[in-house]
């Protein structure tokens, strides 16, 4: 079979810089992708032939593990079916009842195509509704690719190190206010000084910069000061959303948005995204009101039905005791990197968990980025020589999912008694 390198070098003369999402390429970590020819549970296996514990869980959508056989028929059976009608399906209507059912801020969903899509709607739909111009997002949380978005972003943006991208026009970004994440005062110091703020954009638990969760009040003083002000609270959930609980982020710290993003997880590991809310919010939207968006590929019967298996499984799912097992873990690969002399800051939540090499605290991008990015890179490629998978990336989070299994989670712990820096 065709190999990494071979495939790669290939690629790179037709794909710009041989992939389809920059981090992909694993510059950040000094060495070539992997490609990967399958997957099932916990582990990837490249074309090589040789197989990986995979954390990346292709970065957040496979909780219930790759290829879990409820997912797989449902997707067999729906395709079997047909893949595309432009027309209405009775799986997006069962898993909009299903969002609806699980998210505590979700009145009204709808279904589109990528999180990029779910936040860029959910911010058009916030300015319509307030008649405002202007969003506040915070540095290092990543909502997309969409031009107002692209200001002080995390994840890739910040593994590239780039501070914006070319291409985005100033009169856009004019509009797009930022704050240090988990810093509530700067963002009433933003408050008081305009007076045409639309919405505040949050992952309310922070995953594009590695995993960081809210400060105590944080959330709820954005909730206090948004309709202080009659601006709207947008919770980009694309990463916790039916990860951090069955109910999200929302769930977990009890504060109710206006209007909510999703994305991976209920897609069953298909393209998806959706935005939701209240219903006297998201019934502006075209046909039942007058703000636009569309897509011919949205509610489509493959990914629904893929999505609505995924949560009709997570709906009985311990997530308790996966996110016992993962904060074990995750103090347990920290101690082991703290015993060899060099300093890291765990951080977990529900499934997921981040090791910033820097002694921290890490609570916001600033101090996300004092994390030694050269450590991080010798972590990666020799756990990835040892057989496991992490985010090429130190502004990634890592992710467990119900599919890893007790010797998994012991071989990755005796591989890194192996790591030296």
């Amino acid at each position: 079979m065709t190999t990494s390198s071979s495939l790669f070098a290939r690629a790179r003369q037709c794909i710009p810089g041989g992939v389809n999402s920059p981090v992909r390429a694993c510059r950040a970590v000094g060495c070539d992708p992997l490609f990967i020819d399958r997957a099932a549970g916990a582990t990837m296996t490249s074309v090589e032939g040789r197989a990986y514990v995979d954390y990346v869980m292709s970065w957040g959508p496979m909780l219930l593990g790759h290829a879990h056989p409820a997912v797989t028929r449902a997707i067999q059976e729906a395709a079997a079916r047909g893949t595309s009608f432009g027309a209405p399906c009775p799986a997006e209507v069962a898993l909009a009842e299903a969002v609806v059912a699980a998210m505590p801020g979700i009145e009204m969903v709808r279904m589109v195509n990528s999180g990029t899509e779910a936040a860029m709607s959910a911010v058009r739909l916030a300015r319509a509704c307030t008649g405002r111009d202007r969003i506040i997002k915070f540095t290092g949380c990543y909502h997309g690719h969409a031009d107002p978005f692209l200001v002080a972003a995390g994840s890739g943006v910040a593994t590239f190190g780039l501070p914006g991208t070319p291409g985005v026009p100033a009169d856009t970004v004019r509009h797009t206010l930022v704050a240090p994440y988990n810093d509530l005062e700067a963002v009433r110091r933003l408050f008081a000084a305009h007076d045409d703020i639309a919405a505040v954009i949050v992952e309310p638990a922070a995953g594009n910069m590695g995993f960081v969760p809210p400060a105590p009040g944080f959330l709820e003083g954005l909730r206090e000061v948004t309709r202080a002000h009659g601006a709207l609270l947008i919770f980009d959930e694309v990463i916790t959303g039916f990860r951090l609980a069955y109910g999200g982020a929302q769930s977990v710290y009890g504060v109710d948005p206006d209007l909510t993003c999703l994305g991976k997880i209920i897609g069953g590991g298909l393209p998806v995204g959706a935005y939701g809310g209240k219903r006297r919010f998201m019934e502006r939207i075209v046909p039942a009101g007058d703000v636009y968006q569309a897509g011919t590929l949205a509610g489509n019967p493959l990914a629904m039905a893929a999505g609505l298996a995924t949560v009709q499984v997570l709906r009985e799912a311990d997530y308790a005791g996966l996110a016992e097992r993962t904060r074990r873990f995750a103090e347990s690969l920290a101690a082991i990197v703290r015993e060899k002399g060099v300093p890291v800051f765990a951080t977990h939540g529900g499934s997921l968990f981040t090791l910033f090499f820097c002694a921290g605290p890490v609570t916001d991008f600033a101090s996300a980025k004092t994390a030694d990015v050269g450590r991080y890179a010798a972590f990666y490629t020799q756990m990835r020589e040892a057989g496991m998978l992490f985010a090429p990336s130190a502004f990634e989070c890592a992710f467990l999912s119900f599919a890893h299994s007790d010797e998994d989670l012991a071989r990755t712990l005796d591989a890194a008694r192996g790591l030296h820096f």
